[in-house]
């Protein structure tokens, strides 16, 4: 399944099932009277990396020009173009401009066909999209669109989703090719199922298994198998609320991969909302055994381990695994929404200290379509990568 041959196929169905006859053209006014979406995102950021020669200082701008139809006998479509430009030129280390002296910051400069898509509603409680989407599950620490990133993530893909069942939803997709954040093509075979169930006012639980196999394996630890149970929710106690996550997940080996595909996914978190003010204290561990550690190829993985980015790759200290403990304050100031986290950083086979880090972010919504963020990383390295500092000021505005 190809984006390209899949739209014409189904547009083609949908002008065929929409065409009413008569003086007046039921799929032209779909189409000439649905919706535009603009959204535009202007980002400084500079990033001081020890044992490189230069610091980043990327000037970054990103557009998404989007067009919804209206619906049709439960039949719509949806584009959207996403633009990336460098401004003042690139003093950064893009990923694809080799410019390797300096940081990494990954947003290269160019043009895509960020999502593309035939969706019909015509079945009861059931939504389906057939191209290229946004995918986001629970968390997005499995399957997300890396949306910090300038360029986010797409998915060429069939998804479903169902919602006939009291308090569940389910989720299945069936993805053929990611379009990654630095506008690379990855082709794969992938199976992603999830369903989500409201089992009182305080606890949902949600199963998962999502099953990756790659058409171009880089080893034979690529492909993977990943199966697992989340439970979240919140107990009101007294004036505030009592916050808790728990979820487990095991990853196995799936199509050419072999036996060494093997670890653990656990995280357990505890906390509370009071007066406005949340607190969180959380315990992550990708598992790992100094060979493989549990990976998370098709993540968001910028929200997790902290904002200095020094744990993105799927491999961990060769395959040490990452235990991750942090602490989270939320809360908002005149307006402002403030989040403060610092984590420490352990291996989880090898007794390695990797390190410790500081995250502080504030957002200010200035209209409802125009919003303000500064952000701050300060990663303190121990045994392992650099000490890295990064700060980020950015604005969007969006309809």
């Amino acid at each position: 399944m190809k984006t390209g041959c899949a739209m014409t196929a189904a547009l083609s169905v949908w002008s065929g099932l929409a065409w009413g006859g008569g003086e007046t053209d039921p799929l032209t006014a779909a189409v000439t009277r649905g919706k535009v979406d603009f959204d535009y995102r202007l980002r400084g950021e500079w990033v001081d990396q020890e044992g490189l020669p230069e610091d980043a200082a990327a000037y970054t701008g990103r557009l998404r020009l989007g067009y919804k139809t209206r619906e049709l006998k439960g039949f719509g479509a949806y584009v959207q173009l996403e633009h990336v430009d460098a401004f003042a030129g690139e003093d950064y280390n893009s990923t694809d401009n080799g410019k390797t002296q300096y940081p990494v910051v990954a947003d290269p400069a160019d043009t895509e066909l960020n999502q593309a898509y035939l969706s019909y509603g015509g079945l009861y409680d059931t939504d389906m999209k057939l191209g290229r989407q946004r995918l986001i599950l629970d968390n997005a620490r499995f399957v997300g669109n890396v949306g910090w990133r300038q360029n986010e993530q797409t998915f060429d893909a069939f998804s479903v989703q169902n919602k006939s069942l009291p308090k569940t939803v389910l989720t299945y997709a069936y993805l053929d090719r990611v379009q990654n954040i630095t506008f690379d093509e990855i082709e794969l075979s992938a199976h992603l199922l999830n369903a989500a169930y409201d089992l009182a006012p305080w606890a949902k639980l949600i199963g998962y298994g999502y099953l990756l196999d790659y058409d171009l394996d880089t080893g034979p630890t690529k492909d993977t198998q990943t199966l697992g149970l989340r439970a979240q929710g919140g107990l009101p106690v007294g004036a505030g609320k009592l916050l808790y996550t728990l979820e487990y997940a095991r990853q196995s080996d799936y199509g050419e991969s072999d036996a060494a595909v093997d670890a653990d996914y656990y995280l357990a978190e505890l906390g509370g909302t009071l007066s406005g003010v949340t607190v969180k204290f959380s315990r992550e561990v990708l598992g790992g055994d100094g060979t493989y550690n549990f990976q998370t190829p098709l993540a968001t993985k910028h929200i997790f381990n902290g904002w200095a980015d020094k744990f993105l790759g799927d491999s961990i200290a060769g395959g040490k695994g990452l235990q991750d403990n942090f602490v989270t304050v939320s809360g908002a100031v005149m307006g402002v929404t403030l989040t403060a986290m610092v984590h420490d950083f352990k291996s989880d086979a090898g007794d390695v200290d990797y390190g410790t880090e500081w995250d502080l972010m504030a957002t200010k919504p200035v209209t409802p379509n125009l919003a303000l963020t500064v952000k701050y990383a300060d990663y303190q390295a121990d045994d392992f990568a650099t000490d890295t500092q990064k700060i980020w000021l950015m604005g969007e505005f969006k309809f």
